[in-house]
């Protein structure tokens, strides 16, 4: 049997610092340290992100089983790896049209973790276009973790896409995702890792 592997991808201009990922990564170290946690600092352009994944899914695959972790943008790009590999999948307030989101980002960004420093285009925005999954292959692949008052997202395009996989929608909350600890352990269980 293959060694588990959980890749935790991170949303728009966050990194691998970002607070749930390290819930991640402190829970697996502490009761799965079999589990090896891989969170990779993502570039901030969807192509070069999308491709910096696909490198580290065949660095990978053939000695692992790899589950999914995605928030927000990550959330987009877990869904559209999983359409590519099959891997399962907890989306945590994901992205379902950040095409239409991030319009109103175009222009010089700097990311409040990384500090860098760069230019969100139009060309961009296509090339987020390009990795939408517009029908999900298998359903029961994902969980959506949700919660209703997402101040960066309409939680209710996660809730709609997302009908027929399993669900848990909380009232209240945030985009960050309020008390996620309370979470770890069951992810790794439905991820099967």
């Amino acid at each position: 049997m293959k060694p588990s592997l959980l890749l935790y991808i991170h949303g728009f201009n966050s990194s691998p610092l970002s607070h749930k990922a390290n819930v991640m990564k402190q829970y697996c170290e502490e009761y799965r340290s079999d589990i090896k946690v891989v969170v990779p600092q993502l570039p901030s352009f969807p192509q070069q992100a999308a491709e910096c994944l696909l490198a580290l899914v065949e660095q990978y695959r053939d000695d692992y089983k790899i589950g999914l972790v995605g928030s927000s943008l990550g959330g987009y790009m877990s869904t559209w790896l999983n359409d590519q590999f099959g891997f399962k999948a907890v989306l945590v307030n994901p992205a379902v049209k950040p095409y239409e989101l991030l319009v109103d980002y175009l222009g010089p960004q700097e990311n409040p973790y990384t500090f860098q420093h760069y230019v969100l285009e139009p060309h961009h925005i296509d090339e987020l276009k390009a990795l939408d999954v517009v029908n999900l292959k298998q359903a029961t692949d994902f969980w959506l973790l949700q919660q209703t008052e997402d101040e960066v997202l309409d939680y209710r395009q996660a809730v709609e896409k997302f009908q027929l996989a399993k669900q848990t929608v909380e009232q209240g909350g945030d985009h960050s995702f309020i008390d996620f600890e309370r979470y770890p352990e069951l992810i790794v269980e439905f991820l099967e890792l």
